[in-house]
C-alpha cells in the first residue's frame, strides 16, 4: 500500500510520498499512486527523485513516457524532487525542460518550489 502525508498550500492539496520503500517501479505502481491521491482529494502529487526506479530516468526504457501518460490521461500532476542541475543525458535534460515548461510534471528543488508551480 502506497502512504501519504497531505500537505496543504492554501488551497491546494498536494500528496507525499511517505516512504523510500513505496517505490514507483512500473506503470501498476503509477497507478496506485494515482489511485489513492485521487481517493484523498489530492490532484498533486510529490514524490522525491530516490521514490522512482532509476529506469524512470533512463528514457530509452519507456517508462517514464508510460508513467507520465496516466499522469496526463486521469488529469493529475506530478512534482519530482531532485537536484537536476547535472543531468548527464542531455536527452533527459531536455525532456526535463519541455516537461516544467508544460506544468503538468515538474521537476523542482523542493516543496515549496513545487506549490508555487503548482499554484500557478
Amino acid at each position: 500500500m502506497i502512504s501519504f502525508n497531505i500537505h496543504k498550500i492554501q488551497s491546494l492539496k498536494i500528496a507525499l510520498l511517505t516512504s523510500d520503500s513505496d517505490n514507483i517501479c512500473n506503470v501498476d505502481d503509477a497507478i496506485d499512486l494515482l489511485g489513492n491521491a485521487d481517493y484523498l482529494g489530492c490532484r498533486h502529487i510529490f514524490v522525491r527523485s530516490a521514490q522512482l526506479s532509476q529506469d524512470f530516468f533512463k528514457l530509452n526504457t519507456g517508462l517514464a513516457g508510460a508513467i507520465l501518460q496516466k499522469f496526463s490521461t486521469y488529469r493529475m500532476f506530478l512534482a519530482i524532487e531532485g537536484d537536476f542541475s547535472y543531468v548527464p543525458s542531455k536527452s533527459l535534460s531536455d525532456f526535463i525542460y519541455e516537461s516544467n515548461k508544460q506544468g503538468r510534471i515538474i521537476f523542482v528543488n523542493s516543496l515549496d518550489e513545487a506549490g508555487k508551480l503548482f499554484y500557478q
